[in-house]
């Protein structure tokens, strides 16, 4: 509870702390430079994060950080189980990143602002005319040059011990702007907060896990389909070859 007690409080000082930071970037994106915005968003959100983790005792195992290219933005596609999974898988990177979310959060007070600064997307699977301006959005800032992070199993699956099936459409910004697709499987996240109810933050060990680079445009149609249909299949793999090293 004491971890619980002093994340939030150091969350609130860091947002009271970050406001004129907010204006700053809203400035930049208006005026024509949201790249440069981006990434000053990106480096002040990577270092709380980082702040929070180490609050939290987080001891985080990065297995294929060597697979990520250095010069270009990437479709990151990976398992959703915990609110940490952004946390964690934001800290590794070093170039501006963003993530795919659910319409809802643009309305979640102080974290809309972070999510807005930083370039994430809000994606309204009801409404599939506004979903598909949401991926021709997601596609041109993957060309730009800002990687996102993709969950296409909708929503965090707290309540089955496997993947929820995966949505497709989303893949397509990576096979539209000519960017890659790297699969990320997310082990035990959700021993830091979800699995510690009504506790808080615990310490722990996870897993962060990266496939290697898929370039879907370079795919045959046929190809690039079967790859879809296996991306859960691989991603459960990556997870139960980190579940047995945990239980070694």
């Amino acid at each position: 509870m004491i971890r619980l007690f002093f994340g939030g409080l150091w969350t609130l000082m860091a947002f009271l702390v970050s406001l004129p930071a907010h204006v700053y970037y809203r400035y930049l994106q208006k005026n024509g430079r949201e790249m440069e915005s981006w990434k000053k968003a990106n480096n002040y959100v990577r270092r709380f994060f980082k702040s929070i983790l180490f609050i939290a005792g987080t001891k985080m195992i990065v297995k294929g950080k060597e697979n990520i290219p250095a010069d270009e933005a990437v479709l990151y596609v990976g398992n959703h189980r915990s609110y940490f999974d952004i946390i964690t898988t934001h800290t590794v990177f070093k170039g501006p990143m963003a993530f795919v979310a659910k319409k809802e959060f643009k309305k979640f007070p102080f974290l809309n602002l972070y999510m807005t600064d930083i370039g994430c997307l809000y994606l309204d699977r009801e409404n599939p005319r506004e979903a598909i301006k949401t991926i021709g959005l997601g596609t041109e800032y993957l060309r730009r040059g800002l990687s996102l992070g993709l969950f296409p199993e909708g929503t965090r699956n707290r309540k089955t011990p496997g993947l929820l099936p995966f949505k497709e459409g989303g893949y397509r910004m990576a096979e539209k702007s000519d960017r890659p697709i790297i699969l990320m499987a997310l082990s035990r996240i959700d021993d830091i907060l979800e699995n510690n109810r009504p506790v808080g933050l615990k310490p722990c060990k996870c897993v962060v896990h990266f496939s290697e680079p898929f370039y879907v445009s370079k795919m045959s149609k046929d190809e690039r389909k079967a790859f879809y249909n296996s991306i859960p299949d691989r991603i459960a793999a990556m997870l139960a070859e980190d579940e047995a090293e945990f239980n070694k």
